[in-house]
């Protein structure tokens, strides 16, 4: 068995909080979207834009620390990756004109995204045999709760203090994560790379590019996050605006979203006993399909406005039950035909999907107009074109 440079335990505390800031970072503004909108003088389609723009970032940003922490180490590609991060927070502290938020909100998920990537490729090489397996399952476990913590501490925080104290709070939340990552965490990496083979990895990416099977679950990976994050992009116009929710009452929405998304892993681990992987992605995508069609049913229909938002929050639970019984399959079976470059591949793979999340991000923005029939219709649209891709050839 080989031997690590460091075999001190990291906590495990440390390695949630270093996997899961990036995902709050992502939603904890969004209850203050509306006010933020107000606050820089723009119409609500631009303020969504904050949200398109931090997923591009961090998908160059995922294939970036992913790379080049093989040539400066797992530590300091965390270190180096926090810092920008706090420093796109400050920007986003002290902007004044929009242009300058977008400028930080982009510094801020370039940033972040070593979290994601350098966090588990940590854990890969650091632990071993069930430990390893072991402590990614606590990981997962605790990850389910994050997109709710991000409108939940957002929409208190917001409502009471401000949106700028929520920027405030992240440029904290950075500077404590690094000050504790400085400390605490060891270098896990065994050999530095010493030389860039840039023949090797966008050979992987030419294979990728090529292959219709990789092709079909990156896109069903990018779609199905997509939705997730176009609703967060959309939600607190519908739920505050519409619906007369006041922030902290709009963060309490984070807990349906996870209550759901974690019901639909739970169920699909069930069906895993019964199911190939492939057909528990198709009844998730239909199931989630129906919960669109339902909620763009309850948008068009006359009701009370109690009741509509009643019924809608049904619909969501029901939609993203579905997508949480798809995407634990899809991102399962994403990468099978590059077991043995799954590093690099899993580098692309995070490029491209959340280029796909960014781009649907920027499409809920372009549609909104006002209406709470926007979201269903980019939802049912959606999970249609997934429907059919799941009948490919490729797919089955």
């Amino acid at each position: 068995m080989e031997k690590n440079i460091n075999t001190k335990k990291i906590s495990l505390l440390l390695l949630i909080c270093l996997v899961g800031f990036p995902q709050v970072s992502e939603t904890i503004f969004t209850p203050s979207l509306t006010n933020i909108a107000g606050a820089y003088g723009v119409t609500m389609n631009v303020a969504q834009l904050t949200l398109s723009i931090y997923f591009l970032s961090f998908a160059f940003g995922v294939f970036f620390w992913g790379i080049i922490s093989d040539f400066i180490g797992r530590r300091s590609a965390m270190l180096y990756g926090i810092l920008v991060y706090t420093i796109g927070c400050i920007i986003c502290y002290i902007s004044t004109d929009v242009s300058i938020l977008f400028l930080g909100r982009f510094v801020q998920a370039f940033g972040a995204s070593t979290g994601s990537v350098t966090t588990q490729t940590i854990l890969r090489e650091h632990y071993q045999g069930n430990e390893r397996h072991t402590l990614f399952a606590q990981i997962s476990a605790a990850l389910a709760f994050t997109p709710a913590l991000g409108p939940l501490i957002g929409g208190y925080i917001g409502q009471y203090f401000g949106f700028r104290a929520v920027f405030l709070t992240l440029v904290i939340l950075g500077a404590g994560l690094l000050l504790w990552t400085h400390r605490k965490l060891p270098e896990t990496m065994i050999e530095k790379k010493t030389h860039f083979n840039a023949s090797f990895i966008f050979g992987v990416g030419k294979k990728m590019l090529f292959s219709r099977y990789t092709l079909i679950f990156c896109l069903l990976i990018g779609v199905l996050n997509g939705v997730l994050f176009s609703y967060y992009a959309e939600a607190p116009f519908i739920f505050i605006e519409v619906f007369g929710f006041s922030q902290s009452q709009y963060g309490f929405m984070g807990i349906v979203v996870a209550c759901a998304t974690i019901l639909g892993a739970l169920l699909s681990k069930k069906l895993l006993t019964k199911f190939e992987p492939t057909k528990i992605i198709r009844f998730g995508i239909t199931f989630a399909l129906f919960g669109s069609l339902f909620l763009l049913a309850i948008s068009l229909i006359d009701m009370p406005l109690k009741i509509t938002t009643i019924l809608f929050i049904l619909g969501i639970f029901i939609t993203l039950i579905g997508t949480g019984l798809a995407l634990p399959n899809c991102l399962s079976l994403a990468l099978a035909k590059f077991s043995d470059v799954a590093g690099t591949a899993g580098a692309f793979l995070s490029l491209v999907y959340y280029i796909i999340v960014s781009l649907f991000t920027f499409v809920m923005g372009i549609i909104h107009n006002g209406s709470i029939m926007m979201l269903p219709l980019l939802f049912v649209g959606s999970f249609i074109m997934l429907f059919i891709v799941t009948f490919s050839k490729e797919f089955k």
